[in-house]
């Protein structure tokens, strides 16, 4: 896990870090120490654990394991003493373990010996496995953190120790607390300090709103496509592949930018009414795409959560559990190579390119035969057209009908 990133000399900041992914949502860990003082140790985070093992068909499989709140227990973590450094404790289940400890010198503390040990004789969290017991990944460093400061890292950070990658992320975190009171000094890990983004600019397919904006003369160019899959044990249970684009009107200000598939991570879920894409990057903290089954026949993008940081470091939070997007039979996938705008909110909407999804009733990894959105526009043109038709052959029945009655009255004149 990449819990720490260096600073000047000698000194490192710690930079916890916490990751959704797997099958799993992962809720933040909290850790509230207290002694007769008040608190002691204060730890907020998230993480994710992905593992590459060995197989009884002698191949490799990678799986993640998200360490959700509600599923772990602490036994064994303290605030330390005198004599004692303080550690946190993290078992989830009888597979996995992560503990981590600190020593305090001075003004300052250490972060030290972080390790992460899994059981590869648990089928349900490895299955098919070879089974070589508990394995350990310890990281090799340790880390130095001011006392009476209050640590945060927002940005998702990535410690890669082969076979196990770790990640870590909305990080606040503080050891041997003054006085019982967690400070209000804060110190912000470098990674938050040098979020880049593109520069704001006007996208001419986003929908108009209230606020008036002027273009850029520097237009943004189409999001590179990415690849995302969901697995559910083996089995692969949502694929989805897609260029997005955010597009952010906050407080008159637009902001456009490209998601970069390269350094973006994913994660998901799969129920059988309800499926789950997860995106995470430096800037972006989640963007969920939901996906409900409806009237037990189709799918459908029901909802959209995102949490991220703008360019002038404020919050951008937007939920909308109320849409109906790329709507499609189940055991089919959804295609769309045009670019769709998916809105929101009125101030938040998603361009979309080359886009094909399929959350439900994978078979054997592929993608089933899609349901392209132009047939969304052929289902809107027929009314169209059909109503058209009827409107013209009334038009001719009215004509008919008109000379008729004309040369009806002409002959009673000449009679």
């Amino acid at each position: 896990m990449r819990l720490l990133s260096p600073v000047s000399g000698s000194k490192l900041v710690l930079v916890l870090i916490f990751l959704f992914l797997g099958a799993i949502q992962s809720n933040a860990l909290k850790l509230n120490l207290t002694d007769s003082k008040g608190t002691c140790l204060y730890a907020e985070w998230e993480m994710n654990f992905t593992v590459t093992y060995e197989t009884t068909n002698q191949t490799h499989k990678t799986i993640t394991i998200a360490v959700p709140d509600d599923k772990v227990t602490h036994n064994g973590s303290s605030c330390g003493d005198g004599q004692n450094g303080a550690k946190i404790m993290i078992q989830f289940g009888f597979a996995v373990s992560w503990d981590v400890n600190f020593t305090k010198e001075g003004s300052h503390y250490f972060i030290q010996d972080i390790k992460l040990s899994y059981n590869t004789s648990d089928n349900t969290t490895f299955p098919g496995a070879v089974d070589k017991g508990v394995l350990a990944v310890k990281v090799p460093e340790k880390f130095e953190v001011p006392l009476d400061v209050i640590f945060k890292c927002n940005s998702v950070l990535t410690f890669n120790l082969t076979p196990v990658v770790q990640r870590y992320w909305g990080i606040q975190l503080q050891a041997f607390v003054q006085n019982g009171t967690v400070s209000k000094n804060e110190q912000v890990c470098k990674e938050d300090q040098t979020v880049t983004t593109v520069a704001p600019v006007i996208h001419t397919t986003v929908p108009s709103t209230t606020t008036t904006l002027s273009p850029t003369s520097t237009p943004i160019p189409p999001p590179t496509v990415g690849n995302y899959t969901i697995t559910n044990g083996n089995t692969t249970c949502l694929l989805a592949t897609m260029g997005l684009q955010l597009n952010i009107t906050e407080e008159k200000v637009p902001f456009i930018f490209n998601i970069n598939p390269a350094t973006t991570n994913f994660t998901g879920s799969c129920n059988p009414q309800t499926a789950q894409l997860r995106l995470n990057n430096s800037q972006i903290k989640y963007l969920d795409f939901i996906f409900a089954v409806k009237n037990g026949k189709r799918f459908y993008l029901k909802e959209v959560n995102v949490n991220m940081y703008l360019t002038n470091g404020s919050a951008f939070n937007i939920s909308n559990n109320n849409l109906s997007f790329w709507d499609a039979p189940l055991g089919s996938s959804y295609m769309c190579n045009k670019e769709q705008v998916i809105s929101v909110s009125r101030t938040f909407q998603i361009n979309t390119f080359n886009l094909k999804v399929q959350p439900f009733n994978v078979t054997k990894g592929e993608y089933s035969t899609a349901q392209d959105c132009s047939a969304d526009e052929d289902n809107f043109l027929v009314p169209i057209a059909v109503g058209a038709a009827l409107g013209g052959v009334l038009i001719l029945v009215l004509l008919a009908y008109f000379i008729g009655l004309k040369r009806h009255h002409t002959g009673y004149e000449q009679f």
